[in-house]
């Protein structure tokens, strides 16, 4: 991504006019000399580049690094409306994310490996019912049997899918893309997830993977499909009948509760999966947003707790562990590290170290 272009997003992440920029920036720059930047028909002085990343309180690696030259086949899952601002919020997040997470492999020398997800096409579907099939296929070949997943990042790290965790902002949900790099050096497949809590935090990492694996959807919105996928992949059919039995005419609220936690994933994400195996009626699931079970749309009942075994297997590893070992092994000191996982330099040090 050239220079110009990371400039553009870090002013729209900042919610700057061109010409509000230049009234912020030290030293002075014209409205005009930074349209000239952005367009990539001319660069600043050094003094200026860092009067500009200053007033868009972003880095000097931010704004020059050339780690990544295009987020590739962007699918963004977000609510409708989501300004052009919020989506360069994002997309810098990541970005600067994704450069950190290279730059740490690049440290290590780690060799390069593909992700298993680029050995899979996606393929178009013709309705629901087969992205279901979709999501057992990829069960089957993946070899995960038809028990519940412990942890969805888990799964996606050791199959070299860099999972990233961003706060973003409240319209956005997740996406997946290819990331591009420059010197003929092979994309890398990235899923990012903005942390909400733990029931939804799994359900956008399955989403994401539908994207991965499924192209459209003939008889169905594309989301409908991804859903789906998602639904099937984290709680498949058989083990939830093997649960609660066919043909159910009620539920009592402590069931419903664990078998939510039992597959990790939200109360009316449960709901939607026992109506598509059939357990409950598509009228009885209809019937519910009219009772006080409407609420749990808004307030999910008894989340799963963040300080859990779920939650603590739910959070990023690879990222982190290799930030550490290069610390442990003297390849970067303290302050590269902290600088590499925004952390304070006591709380990095602490963690090398532990209690004393």
């Amino acid at each position: 991504m050239a220079f110009g272009e990371r400039l553009r997003l870090a002013r729209l992440r900042a919610g700057l006019s061109l010409a509000a920029l230049a009234e912020k920036a030290t030293p002075k720059v014209t409205p005009q000399a930074i349209n000239k930047y952005e367009l990539g028909e001319m660069l600043p002085s050094s003094s200026v580049l860092v009067g500009l990343a200053q007033a868009l309180g972003v880095s000097l690696d931010f704004l020059m690094s050339n780690q990544v030259t295009a987020l590739d086949g962007v699918e963004f899952r977000k609510r409708s409306g989501t300004s052009e601002k919020e989506r360069a919020l994002v997309e810098a997040e990541v970005i600067d994310h994704i450069e950190r997470y290279l730059a740490i492999e690049d440290i290590l020398d780690l060799p390069e490996k593909p992700s298993d997800l680029d050995e899979i096409k996606p393929v178009d579907v013709d309705d629901l019912d087969d992205a279901e099939k979709r999501a057992t296929w990829l069960r089957e070949k993946w070899n995960l049997g038809g028990d519940p997943i412990p942890s969805m990042t888990s799964l996606l790290e050791e199959r070299n899918v860099r999972v990233i965790e961003i706060d973003g902002h409240d319209g956005f949900y997740g996406l997946t893309c290819h990331v591009k790099r420059p010197a003929k050096k092979p994309p890398i497949r990235v899923v990012v997830r903005r942390n909400v809590n733990v029931e939804r935090n799994r359900f956008t990492l399955a989403h994401e993977l539908a994207h991965a694996l499924i192209g459209e959807c003939k008889k169905a919105k594309p989301e409908k499909a991804m859903d789906r996928f998602a639904g099937a992949f984290l709680v498949p059919a058989e083990h939830l009948k093997e649960e609660v039995g066919t043909g159910r005419t009620a539920f009592a609220y402590k069931e419903l509760v664990r078998l939510k936690h039992l597959y990790g994933v939200s109360m009316w994400a449960l709901l939607y999966r026992l109506k598509d195996v059939g357990i409950i009626s598509e009228a009885n699931l209809k019937n519910l947003f009219r009772t006080p079970a409407r609420a749990w749309l808004k307030s999910e009942p008894e989340e799963l707790s963040t300080d859990g075994e779920t939650a603590r297997l739910e959070k990023p590893q690879r990222f982190e562990t290799h930030v550490y070992r290069a610390l442990a092994e003297g390849i970067i000191p303290s302050t590269k590290a902290a600088g590499l996982l925004r952390r304070p330099i006591a709380d990095v040090e602490r963690a090398v170290k532990g209690q004393q």
